[in-house]
């Protein structure tokens, strides 16, 4: 007899009966690929789910263990589990048995297994290990106790291993202009031909003939007043 719920109605009925007798202590932060501290994703095991007897539950009790199910493993991202329950969930409720007790954990451990294999993506040396250990293992413990623990261990070993990036200073180069001595044929130099100075210094020899033409110049200076002064005198005399 194939019959149908409602999904609003089933959703509620996941809220009817408890999903686990106890409550999980939050999972302390991790680190990503990009070593930043974030959330932990924490994988849920779907065994724990399974409080009930599949060959005696109701056909109720079937589906609402069935949207309990689905729910974590849309919580997880889990690649095929989802699309495969919302396809048993349009069946009738012994196919739906059926499968709860055959192929869940079947097609759940391949969903494991390819999120193991996503974590290679980008990854260290400790975390590519760790994984390949996993894998080659093969069991459901193994991928839930790498994905929720042996992961962020890993990775914070790669991460403690990245050499810190320190900015490092370069010291400028500084052009140290040497002053250049004035040249005394410089037309700009103070004193220079051409220059705001005027004229040449005179130095040397040519200082002293310079000084006896002007001793020269007085004498004859004083002497031509000396003799008109005496022409005067005779003239009014």
């Amino acid at each position: 007899m194939r019959w149908k719920i409602p999904a609003g109605v089933l959703m509620a009925l996941v809220f009817l009966i408890p999903a686990a007798p106890a409550v999980a202590a939050p999972e302390s932060p991790g680190l990503n690929e990009a070593c930043q501290t974030v959330e932990r994703k924490v994988y849920k095991d779907i065994r724990e789910l399974v409080t009930i007897d599949l060959d005696t539950a109701t056909d109720v009790q079937v589906r609402v263990l069935t949207a309990q199910i689905l729910a974590a493993a849309n919580a997880n991202s889990l690649p095929l589990l989802p699309g495969e329950i919302q396809e048993r969930l349009d069946g009738t409720a012994d196919d739906l048995r059926a499968f709860l007790k055959s192929d869940v954990m079947k097609i759940w451990a391949t969903d494991l297994r390819v999120s193991v294999v996503r974590t290679l993506t980008g990854a260290g040396a400790n975390v590519k290990a760790a994984a390949q250990k996993t894998l080659d293992d093969g069991n459901i413990d193994t991928y839930l106790a790498y994905l929720n623990d042996g992961l962020y261990a890993a990775r914070a070993l790669d991460c403690a291993a990245q050499p810190t990036s320190t900015p490092s200073a370069t010291p400028s180069a500084t052009t140290t202009v040497a002053p250049t001595p004035a040249s005394a044929a410089s037309p700009n130099a103070p004193g220079g031909e051409g220059g705001e100075g005027g004229g040449l210094a005179v130095t040397g020899a040519d200082t002293a003939t310079v000084a006896g033409i002007g001793g020269a110049l007085l004498l004859l200076g004083g002497a031509g007043y000396l003799i008109g002064r005496r022409r005067r005198s005779r003239f009014v005399a």
